[in-house]
């Protein structure tokens, strides 16, 4: 069985869950999920990056996402409706929400399990990405294993 930790920041739709489910064609996998709710610190680069892409209402709305401790729930909701969307095609999956230092805890999750390979699935963070502070850049440093960043879909 083929085990990829699976980091993601919103609930996976049907196109990113047949994406995940089929990158290993015919093979059964096995996801351990993150999910990183929304933190304080990440409002600013959310509208820097939503101006950059051209998105200048969804900059406006950043504001009103729920952040911090308020974001926990909807993060819950998430991780479950993404896990069970991933057991429908008969894959294995657990997750967890991660609360603080969501690559030690990656690195932690993928000694532990003995992943395969990381997926980020993830929408664009242009500053993130042009400085290289974006997940996929630092997890490639953080873990021995394969780390792929995949653009998720809009609902």
């Amino acid at each position: 069985m083929f085990t990829t930790v699976l980091m993601i920041e919103k609930p996976l739709v049907p196109t990113d869950v047949e994406l995940v489910t089929s990158l290993h064609g015919d093979e059964s996998t096995s996801f351990i999920v993150l999910m990183q709710p929304h933190g304080d610190q990440d409002r600013l680069l959310r509208a820097l990056d939503d101006v950059a892409l051209g998105e200048l209402d969804e900059a406006v709305r950043e504001g009103e996402e729920p952040e911090g401790h308020a974001a926990l729930q909807p993060a819950e909701r998430a991780l479950h409706h993404s896990l069970e969307s991933l057991r429908a095609t008969g894959s294995e999956a657990v997750g967890q929400i991660v609360e603080k230092q969501p690559l030690d805890l990656l690195r932690s999750v993928v000694e532990q399990t003995r992943a395969d390979e990381v997926i980020v699935l993830t929408k664009p963070h242009l500053v993130e990405e042009f400085f290289h502070r974006d997940w996929t850049s630092r997890a490639r440093h953080k873990v021995g294993v394969p780390v792929l960043k995949l653009y998720a879909h809009s609902d």
